[in-house]
């Protein structure tokens, strides 16, 4: 019996031949990782291990970027925590202010997450590196402990759903698009603890930023993780990013899935999801008029360049709809610095919207645009649960930049057609 991209990894780090979907197994980590709320409770419990150190210094990477700067005390706190945890241990990538990023876009931006790997990390959009063919995979605090001290971490094997990607995208269709469809069509529970593989020609038309949105989101359907074939697109982002050798893992022709599904490219509409859940999604063209309050665009799902740059083109010369609130949050340092030098900070400005350092902000309700009783919100973010940008009374509809910056002019739910 064949194995999948994923169970190829897998059973490579485990030191077997193979491995068989359900199976257990003990595998070698290449990362863990953690950020400024999950990380203080795995260095509480690594300190109840009476372990000398970590495994390795260089394999551990510690990003305060959810409520950095600090918004309160107990954020500076926790923060601080980290901070001499990472000091004591000689930690190599630890990245706070003035460094750090969000962390799903930070590491393959510094090269640290390569095809090949197993990474985990102590937070649900771990599953973003399998954009670049690694088996990466959100863990509880505990397990990012045990990671932190040994090096190892065990899973049951992941069975697998492929999703054949065919045809050529249509303007402003980005992978927000096919990700949000993707789950309309299976479900928030569609891929439960499954391995989402999409492979097929159209990939040739989905740029690194469009992948990593997709792999990121692979846990709003369920998914253990997601992963892509390491073509050449993959293969040039790695090589322009980072130093550490990359293996390439390519599933048998007799892998077995448990389902197969095709998405046409080229048929695809902007899609938004609706409250409240990511799977309530509608085309463009089915949702009606719906009056907005504020717009985010960011987070570790669409704050990269690529997501930066269609928002500067949709808003530049407009302006954002008086009385409307639209949050820019570029997703790294570098990022910022590149969209600063395109002029699309700038562009953002002028229209009337406001730049925030990097940060995961008001994604999960933190800070930088928490939202009152009966407001809602247009967001490129990853969920729209009752209450996760603040009060519970309050709506979340999930959409591409392209959408979030067409709301923004318009200040109602729009396509970018629109307002181009």
């Amino acid at each position: 019996m064949g194995m999948t991209m994923t169970q190829k990894i897998l059973a490579a780090h485990a030191g077997l031949e193979s491995v068989t979907a359900g199976q257990l197994i003990e595998a070698d980590l290449d990362l863990v990782l953690g950020n400024d709320i999950t990380s203080p409770v795995a260095i509480h419990e690594i300190e109840k291990m009476k372990v000398d150190g970590v495994f390795h210094k260089d394999k551990i990477a510690l990003v305060m970027d959810h409520f950095v700067p600090n918004k309160d005390i107990k954020s500076a706190e926790h923060c601080k925590c980290v901070r001499e945890f990472a000091c004591k241990n000689e930690i190599t990538n630890y990245f706070d202010v003035g460094e750090m990023g969000i962390e799903h876009a930070l590491l393959p931006e510094k090269g640290l997450t390569v095809a090949g790997d197993v990474i985990i990390g102590a937070d649900s959009h771990t599953c973003t590196y399998g954009a670049l063919g690694a088996f990466s995979t959100g863990v509880g605090s505990t397990d990012m402990a045990a990671g932190m001290a040994t090096g190892k971490a065990w899973f049951k094997v992941p069975s697998a759903i492929k999703f054949n990607i065919v045809g050529k995208p249509q303007k402003y269709i980005s992978g927000k698009d096919v990700i949000l469809h993707i789950i309309g069509m299976i479900g928030v529970d569609g891929a439960l603890y499954k391995s989402m593989e999409f492979v097929g020609e159209g990939i040739q038309y989905l740029s690194m930023d469009d992948r990593f949105t997709i792999a990121n989101m692979a846990i709003e359907a369920g998914g253990k993780n997601g992963i892509f074939p390491v073509d050449d697109v993959a293969k040039k982002y790695m090589e322009e990013h980072s130093t550490r050798p990359y293996t390439v893992y390519e599933a048998d022709e007799d892998a077995v899935y448990d389902e197969e599904y095709t998405i046409d490219l080229s048929t695809l509409k902007s899609t938004v999801a609706f409250p409240h859940l990511p799977e309530n999604t509608k085309t463009i063209d089915e949702v009606g008029d719906i009056a907005i309050d504020q717009v985010v665009i960011g987070s570790c799902t669409n704050g990269r360049f690529e997501d930066l740059a269609t928002a500067a083109e949709i808003l530049k010369g407009k302006k954002v709809k008086k009385g409307l609130r639209v949050i820019v949050i570029p997703a790294t340092q570098q990022i910022y610095l590149d969209a600063m030098e395109a002029g699309f900070i700038r562009t953002f400005i002028e229209a009337g919207a406001i730049v925030s350092t990097p940060t995961c902000g008001p994604c999960l309700g933190g800070y930088m645009g928490i939202l009152a009783a009966g407001e809602r919100c247009v967001s490129t973010t990853n969920r729209n649960f009752v209450g996760r940008m603040g009060h519970v009374d309050s709506e979340i509809y999930l959409a591409s930049p392209a959408v979030a910056a067409a709301s923004a002019i318009t200040g109602k739910i729009s396509g970018p057609e629109e307002v181009m």
